[in-house]
């Protein structure tokens, strides 16, 4: 599983820059509250201001980043406002999180601007309760997190800016609709019933640290769209709690909050957050558990059984989530991979579209955003298939159906790659067969994506040669032809749902 994690391909080594920009920047933000004076408490509060800013602000383009970023504290800042004037106030203090958590996943549908002022405002609330910030704290608080988000910032658009020599690249939007049809919504009132739950559960088991039990909910619904994917993303996360529990029992304690060892390590827990959390999230949840330990260490309350505590709350968030999504207009796994499949095929034809047209010497044509776009909709294909996929689930036909999908995706992302960097060599030539098989390209993912018409995709792409034709363009184009000709098998066989027949 680790493994997974080093071996997932990193186009233009994205996750890398990712990860290491914001232990730059976050890094930043604490400095700039130490010399400011500010208190551990303001600090952490500012370093998980600028660890959101970084992580949760994903839009296409770098001026749309820098809005969002600035809109941050419009969210964040009357949140915590409130979160601390409820202090005193349980019960006052419980509707009102749960009122933040279900507006936070309802603004998911306005796209990765909704979706990071959503979860700025939750994590503003649940930082609160984390920390038992006061209203006296608030000028100090609202300094860090100004300062922090500054700093951040300067570090991502102005220091270290890589998106600029990047195209643009659109985040794949949620499956739309209306009213309660619209996942957003449903996944909205899902998310309060699941954290009313695990607030009311997370309470009888500790009065302290109940809100690691409606943060667990709220996570697991992030970035999920079905039933499926949130039961799994339920399950990885409780894994990567227990691993990162018994990780954090063997370094974080001993260290007794010694302040050196432990920001190192804090630093190497968010460069961990940021490779992994494209790929695997149960190491993100990981690298999550340890940091959280090492920040209850330097607040000096860390111990064994704290890490008991965690884990339980934890559970107890598992289980609200998982009773929400099968009991509270629950949405169905296929409907979504469907669509994602469909998408990522035509993906998969743009790609080699744009890398055929710069072979042919088109000077507007560049496969590279395309590429990148292609990455994100497998990585949604993952998580929609992963239920099917999991090692515990009893379908066994359909995960096989569904690991063949995965797979043959895989070589088509491979084949479409290897085009797109032959494509960006300038002294690459043009071979004028590179036409006739787009178009086969182009008629296979007409007939997997078009409905009616998937039981002759086989035939729309026999005219391919068996034998690897000499130009390595076409080598790829071939080799991508062939993997659409296989992903007729699963795909036929499963219409009008996907991986749904037996």
């Amino acid at each position: 599983m680790l493994k997974r994690v080093f071996v997932v391909p990193d186009p233009g080594r994205l996750r890398l820059r990712s990860a290491t920009r914001a232990v730059l920047g976050i890094s930043l933000a604490v400095a700039v509250c130490g010399l400011a004076g500010h208190s551990l408490v303001a600090a952490i509060t500012g370093g998980l201001a600028a660890l959101l800013a970084l992580f949760t602000v994903t839009d296409a383009t770098v001026r749309d980043q820098a809005l969002t970023t600035a809109l941050l504290p419009a969210a964040g800042l009357p949140v915590l406002a409130l979160a601390t004037g409820l202090h005193d106030q349980p019960l006052v203090r419980d509707v009102a999180f749960l009122a933040v958590m279900g507006v936070g996943v309802y603004a998911r549908r306005w796209g990765p601007r909704g979706h990071a002022l959503g979860v700025f405002a939750f994590m503003t609330f649940f930082a609160t309760q984390f920390l038992h910030a006061v209203p006296a704290q608030l000028p100090e608080l609202y300094a860090a997190v100004v300062l922090s988000l500054l700093a951040s910032s300067t570090v991502r658009f102005g220091l270290w800016c890589y998106e600029r020599q990047l195209s643009p690249v659109v985040a794949p939007a949620p499956p739309g609709g209306t009213g309660l049809a619209r996942t957003t919504t449903r996944q909205a009132i899902q998310a309060t019933f699941g954290g009313a739950f695990a607030l009311m559960a997370g309470q009888l088991l500790s009065d302290q640290r109940w809100y690691w039990a409606v943060g667990a909910t709220w996570w697991i619904f992030v970035n999920t769209a079905s039933r499926g994917e949130t039961l799994v993303r339920g399950f990885r996360r409780i894994l990567g709690t227990v691993i990162g529990i018994a990780v954090g029992a063997v370094v974080a304690i001993p260290l007794h909050g010694a302040a050196v060892p432990t920001v190192a390590l804090v630093a190497v827990c968010v460069f961990g957050i940021f490779y992994t959390a494209a790929v695997s999230y149960t190491w993100m949840m990981f690298a999550v558990t340890v940091m959280a330990g090492l920040l209850y260490g330097l607040l000096g309350v860390l111990d064994a059984s704290l890490l008991a505590l965690r884990l339980a709350e934890t559970g107890v968030g598992a289980i609200g989530a998982a009773l929400a999504v099968l009991v509270v207009l629950p949405v169905t796994t296929h409907a979504a991979t469907d669509a994602w499949i469909q998408r990522a095929l035509r993906c998969v034809h743009t790609c080699a579209a744009e890398s055929a047209a710069r072979l042919a010497g088109s000077e507007t044509a560049d496969p590279a955003p395309r590429i990148a776009e292609l990455e994100l909709l497998l990585s949604r294909v993952r998580l929609s298939l992963a239920p099917l996929v999991h090692p515990l689930s009893p379908l066994r036909t359909r995960k096989e159906k569904a690991r063949r999908v995965l797979a043959l995706l895989d070589d088509c992302a491979r084949e479409v790659r290897g085009l797109a960097s032959i494509a960006a060599d300038p002294e690459a030539s043009h071979d004028d067969r590179l036409a006739a098989a787009c178009w086969r390209v182009e008629a296979a993912v007409e007939a997997l994506t078009t409905p009616g018409k998937a039981r002759d995709t086989a035939g729309a792409v026999t005219a391919a040669p068996e034998q690897p034709a000499p130009e390595p363009a076409l080598t790829h184009l071939h080799g991508l032809e062939k993997a659409l000709a296989e992903l007729a098998a699963p795909l036929r066989s499963t219409r009008p749902s996907p991986l749904v027949g037996a």
